[in-house]
């Protein structure tokens, strides 16, 4: 078995740069997870808004979701404070959207005096000849609840 020795030669200059450009590929790194990173200050204002958020229900505010019947789109908008649910409406109702659908307006309003009341959507009832509207508009309804609960955020 023969083997043969090799001898490397380095250059001190070569040694040099090659630790300069580490130590600046480490730096950049560095920099890069401070400057990314996630932050002290975020997370101290976002502690601070779920412990003024645990105390009520619901994130105040103003939640919507869309629903989409034949090709028109119109939305229910609820307004919540902490506690309690302010308002139920529907935005961006076409006068033919209203046309080709009468019994959207009045099965809401029922919905909503309800919901008022109760400050829940547990026990609602609706009558039989709107139960598929009614059906439709709780279901946009818990949807957006469900955006504005704080034990969803």
């Amino acid at each position: 078995m023969s083997s043969k020795t090799r001898i490397v030669v380095l250059h001190m200059k070569e040694v040099i740069y090659t630790a300069i450009f580490l130590l600046l590929g480490l730096l950049m790194i560095v920099l890069l997870l401070i400057m990314f990173g996630p932050s002290k200050n975020k997370e101290t204002a976002a502690s601070v808004q779920t412990t003024s958020a645990l105390t009520g229900q619901y994130l105040p505010g103003v939640y919507s979701t869309a629903i989409e019947l034949n090709d028109n789109t119109f939305d229910v908008q609820v307004t919540v404070d902490s506690n309690h649910i302010n308002s139920i409406e529907l935005v961006n109702l076409s006068e033919s959207t209203a046309a080709m659908y009468p019994l959207m307006k009045p099965a809401l309003e029922e919905l909503a005096s309800q919901i008022y009341e109760k400050q829940s959507l547990e026990d609602i009832t609706y009558e039989d000849d709107n139960k598929y509207t009614s059906m439709l508009l709780l279901e946009a309804i818990k949807s957006a609840l469900a955006k504005a609960s704080v034990l969803q955020q």
